[in-house]
């Protein structure tokens, strides 16, 4: 009995050691693979949060739509009105091209009068935050 009271003893004392020694061999190092577009994405998300402003001046929008017809929009915008500035601002599900920073509604109404010439479909707004 003695004899295998001390074999149990033996067999639990090395499998005790040898998982022991497993457990302290593992590293706590951990790799992690990111896909490059992934970066690319955060730095597009990036562009985009800098171009929202609210706040109590109004804005034409003269698009609404998906991603690149919204950027082609607005560069086709920039080579015909160089003088008014232009963003792309996404509200699910949809962009939407924003121009100007008009302080008052006059002022809009007169810049509107000539990009209605070229966009039928535009419309004053009034971001609200």
């Amino acid at each position: 009995m003695k004899k295998k009271q001390k074999h149990n003893l033996l067999f639990f004392f090395i499998l005790g050691v040898f998982l022991g020694q497993k457990m302290i061999g593992q590293e706590l190092k951990s790799n992690i693979i990111q896909d490059p577009k992934i970066e690319q994405l955060l730095k597009e998300k990036r562009k985009i949060n800098a171009g929202q402003v609210s706040n109590d001046t109004y804005k034409i929008q003269i698009f609404y739509g998906n991603s690149d017809d919204s950027k082609k929009k607005l560069q086709e915008f920039k080579r015909e009105f160089k003088d008014l500035d232009g963003t792309i601002v996404y509200t699910n599900p949809n962009y939407k091209v924003w121009i100007g920073n008009f302080e008052t509604r006059i002022e809009v109404e007169k810049a509107m009068i000539e990009i209605k010439k070229k966009y039928p479909t535009a419309l004053i707004i009034k971001p609200t935050k």
